[in-house]
C-alpha cells in the first residue's frame, strides 16, 4: 500500500515515515500542495496523510484538486482544533481529522481503519438491474452512464448495499462513515441521504426512511 505524507515539517514527514514503513507501507513524501498533486497525478497512491497548513497551496485547496484527479481516501492533520475546520473538511471528503500534537501509533490505527473501511468490497461489482457499483474503480452506473457521486455519498451507498434490508440508525451511520469522532449530527446525514437519492434517480425508493431511527436500503427483488 503506498501512502503520500504532506507536511511542511521535515520532522514531521520523518517520523510519519519511520511507523509508516514498520508497518510495511511505501512512503511518498511531499511538502507543499502543489507537489502533492504532481506525485498523485503520477503514482497510485492508496491513502494521503494531509496537513492543512503548508506554503503555496493549503490542505483544503490540496484536497479540493486532489478530488477532482482520483478518489484517494484523506486524514487530514492539523495543529488548529476549530470545530469549522473539522467540519469544512469531512464535508469536502476527507476521511478523517487529527490534531497535532498527536500520537504516531494512533495516527497508524486510523491508517489501518480508513484503508480497511476503503477497500472492504474490492472483489466483485454489485449490479442491480441497471444499477452497478464497480468497487475497484469507486465508481456508480446507471444504465451505463457513470454517476459522479461525492466520497461520502459512495461510502454511504456502498455501507446500504452491505447492509440490505438492515435498518441503520443515524447514529450508525455518522459513526461507520463520519468515524466515532465526528462533531456533526444528524442533519449531516439527512442532507447526503438527499443528494445520494437524487444521484440514484429511479432508484432513489431503494433507500427508505425508517421513521424515528434512520434509513434502509432494501432490495426487494432481481
Amino acid at each position: 500500500m503506498k501512502i503520500l505524507i504532506v507536511d511542511d515539517e521535515l520532522l514531521i514527514r520523518n517520523v510519519i515515515k519511520e511507523y509508516a514503513s514498520f508497518e510495511g507501507y511505501e512512503v511518498f513524501e511531499a511538502e507543499d500542495g502543489f507537489k502533492t498533486i504532481e506525485i498523485v497525478e503520477n503514482n497510485d497512491i492508496d491513502l494521503i496523510i494531509l496537513d492543512i497548513m503548508m506554503p503555496k497551496l493549503d490542505g483544503f485547496g490540496t484536497c479540493r484538486e486532489i478530488k477532482k484527479i482520483k478518489n484517494i481516501p484523506i486524514i487530514m492533520l492539523s495543529a488548529r482544533t476549530d470545530e469549522y475546520d473539522k467540519l469544512f473538511g469531512f464535508e469536502m471528503g476527507i476521511d478523517d481529522y487529527i490534531t497535532k500534537p498527536f500520537s504516531p501509533k494512533e495516527l497508524i490505527a486510523r491508517i489501518k481503519a480508513v484503508l480497511k473501511r476503503n477497500n472492504l468490497n474490492e472483489e466483485d461489482n454489485f449490479n442491480y438491474k441497471g444499477l452497478v457499483i464497480d468497487y475497484k474503480g469507486h465508481s456508480l452506473y446507471i444504465d451505463d452512464k457513470e454517476i459522479k457521486l461525492t466520497p461520502k455519498e459512495y461510502e454511504l451507498l456502498c455501507y446500504f448495499v452491505k447492509n440490505n434490508k438492515i435498518a441503520l440508525s443515524r447514529e450508525q451511520l455518522l459513526s461507520k462513515i463520519w468515524g466515532y469522532d465526528f462533531f456533526g449530527d444528524a442533519r449531516t446525514i439527512d442532507t447526503h441521504i438527499k443528494m445520494l437519492r437524487n444521484n440514484l434517480g429511479e432508484y432513489r425508493d431503494l433507500i427508505s426512511t425508517v421513521r424515528g431511527m434512520g434509513y434502509k436500503f432494501e432490495i426487494k427483488e432481481k
